[in-house]
């Protein structure tokens, strides 16, 4: 019996928590997306031009 009791009161106590949340408007989600793609687009990009630089310099000191 206790062991219900418990489930009860945890169940309670996440749903008390879950009202507490300020979910964010979806106009700050649409920015806050677009942020985080474009600066992992511009971050792959500079990684990919890094790559390509050491490649090439590699490959032109091996030759």
């Amino acid at each position: 019996m206790g062991e219900k009791t418990q489930k009860n009161s945890w169940f309670k106590g996440v749903s008390r928590e879950f009202k507490k949340i300020i979910w964010l408007d979806k106009m700050t989600v649409a920015k806050q997306t677009a942020a985080v793609v474009s600066v992992s687009v511009v971050l792959g990009l500079i990684i990919a031009i890094v790559d390509f630089a050491a490649q090439y310099g590699v490959d032109f000191l091996v030759r």
